[in-house]
């Protein structure tokens, strides 16, 4: 017979584990870089923009292109390091288990 209660219990401690590590992951932050590091995004690990770096030189009206490009590169550098730290921490969490193909994290 399935024991309720237990699973009650184990869903109980999941769901405060859950909450201390999103606010864990609020805390991590991850840089982004691109073009050699002339444009640096700082993002938390839960994926909140926290800042950006532009180098002066890309501050040119002809250059206005290069540094958009620059700017969704690094973002998307910054957004796979923080999907990675979130993925570590929740290994942690459920002891290994990963999340099947598709499936994302409610946070």
């Amino acid at each position: 017979m399935v024991d309720i209660m237990g699973l009650m219990k184990q869903a109980s401690q999941m769901q405060a584990k859950m909450q201390e590590l999103q606010a864990e992951l609020d805390q991590i932050e991850v840089a982004g870089i691109a073009g050699g590091g002339l444009v640096t995004v700082t993002l938390s690990a839960k994926g909140d923009l926290k800042g950006a770096k532009i180098d002066a030189s890309l501050l040119k009206p002809e250059e206005k292109e290069i540094l958009e490009d620059l700017l969704v590169a690094a973002h998307a550098d910054a957004r796979r390091k923080a999907e990675g730290v979130t993925q570590e921490k929740m290994k942690g969490l459920t002891g290994g288990l990963s999340l099947p193909p598709g499936m994302k994290l409610p946070f």
